[in-house]
């Protein structure tokens, strides 16, 4: 298991900088010095690979995701806030190299297994639910207007949040998160207030 842990490992780090498809068994197997037939001992296929590193990406941002949205000790925009600076300071930790995984997929879709589609939107999915918990925290507290629609905004904010981390990957630059991140709060529908209250 310590060896199939490893290949799925260097499989995200691999793909959070190289498409699915330019990728072969042999740039995972070259940096772990794993013989081929090990890998074929743990995985039949590189789509079933495939899907084990979407697998473990998909767990381990959720634990992010639950550790950053959850912070009860955090105002929840705040929580929002302080996922952005985190993803920010991982970019330039890897000098803008590394993306998201997921969206990393997403976009080279139409040459992938099509057994990816229903896993990554499945992740997105699940991504979208926590940040809507958050933004309803957001609601109960009154700094969001209690006619939001939280859902609809954690959609929002994803769609949008992708485009954000391709595009600072691209120029190499935190400017597109800081940019997305903005009109994001700045759009967000607030708490109006009984004039005198």
């Amino acid at each position: 298991m310590d060896t199939r842990n490893a290949l799925i490992r260097c499989g995200v780090e691999i793909l959070t900088e190289k498409s699915f498809a330019a990728t072969s068994i042999g740039d995972i197997l070259g940096r772990l010095n794993v013989p081929k037939g090990s890998f074929y001992h743990y995985f039949d296929s590189k789509e079933a690979f495939g899907c084990a590193v979407i697998d473990s990406y998909a767990e381990y941002f959720a634990h992010k995701l639950d550790r950053l949205f959850g912070n009860d000790k955090e105002p929840p925009l705040q929580r929002i806030a302080n996922f952005i600076a985190d993803a920010e300071r991982g970019m330039e930790r890897y000098h803008f190299q590394r993306g998201c995984l997921i969206g990393n997929l997403g976009q080279e879709m139409n040459c992938l297994p099509e057994a990816f589609r229903d896993k990554l939107e499945a992740t997105f999915v699940a991504w979208q639910r926590r940040l809507a918990a958050c933004l309803r925290e957001a609601q109960q507290e009154g700094s969001l207007d209690a006619a939001a629609d939280c859902c609809q905004l954690a959609a929002f904010f994803w769609i949008g949040w992708e485009g954000a981390v391709l595009r600072a990957k691209l120029i190499g630059n935190v400017a597109p998160l800081r940019t997305f991140a903005s009109g994001f709060f700045g759009g967000l529908p607030r708490q109006t207030r009984a004039e005198g209250a």
